[in-house]
């Protein structure tokens, strides 16, 4: 694959995880309500995420509302929240970067090796926003796992289980990471720095003989 058809790629990985890690953030479905056991006690099903929680029933009709209170919310979730912005920040920031360092843009054409490391610059800032979808969708997932199991006089079946945004965020922060390394690989080698600086110099080396 070459150097542009792998930052293309890289860039379009990239791009669809940050929009899935968009996705992730906004829907409600990071945990809701487990049916393991014996009996379903309640015809109503509970999701919960960062910003807001519903209440789906067994007619279809959902009711949602937003968390009152920032500082009274856990703080896995406020932890999760702050991550998953900055990783949304991280990732807009890529991806201006990127377009800007891409071989197939027009801009700064005329330096390839500067270009290239900007490429880079953007590559690190979406393998840095992949990590912080990672680390919240992790720390969420954690808190989820670690309330399932513990012993308490809650039944199983009233218990949440993971939703469906972690498997996104999930996902989001793969192809963030495969993103970013691909355009990591627009690394100028020493190889192509020397190339340069000999097609600078020989202009003037052939007018120093004229």
């Amino acid at each position: 694959m070459g150097g542009g058809a792998r930052e293309l790629a890289g860039y379009l990985a990239a791009l669809g995880g940050w929009v899935s890690a968009l996705a992730a953030a906004v829907v409600p479905q990071w945990r809701q309500s487990s049916y393991a056991g014996d009996a379903i006690i309640t015809a109503v099903g509970l999701h919960e995420g960062l910003w807001m929680s519903c209440a789906a029933q067994s007619t279809g009709q959902v009711q949602c509302r937003l968390h009152d209170s920032l500082l009274s919310l856990d703080v896995h979730i406020q932890t999760s929240r702050a991550l998953m912005v900055i990783s949304l920040l991280l990732g807009f920031f890529g991806i201006i970067v990127s377009v800007v360092g891409m071989k197939c843009t027009k801009v700064g054409e005329e330096d390839p090796v500067t270009k290239s490391r900007i490429a880079v610059a953007g590559g690190i800032l979406f393998i840095l926003s992949g990590l912080c979808t990672l680390a919240a969708v992790s720390l969420y997932a954690t808190q989820v796992t670690y309330e399932f199991f513990r012993e308490s006089t809650v039944p199983i079946n009233a218990r949440y289980e993971f939703g469906s945004a972690l498997f996104i965020g999930w996902g989001a922060a793969s192809l963030t990471l495969l993103g970013g390394s691909l355009l990591c690989c627009s690394c100028p080698t020493k190889e192509r720095r020397g190339q340069q600086y000999y097609q600078q110099s020989q202009p003037s080396t052939a007018r120093e003989y004229v």
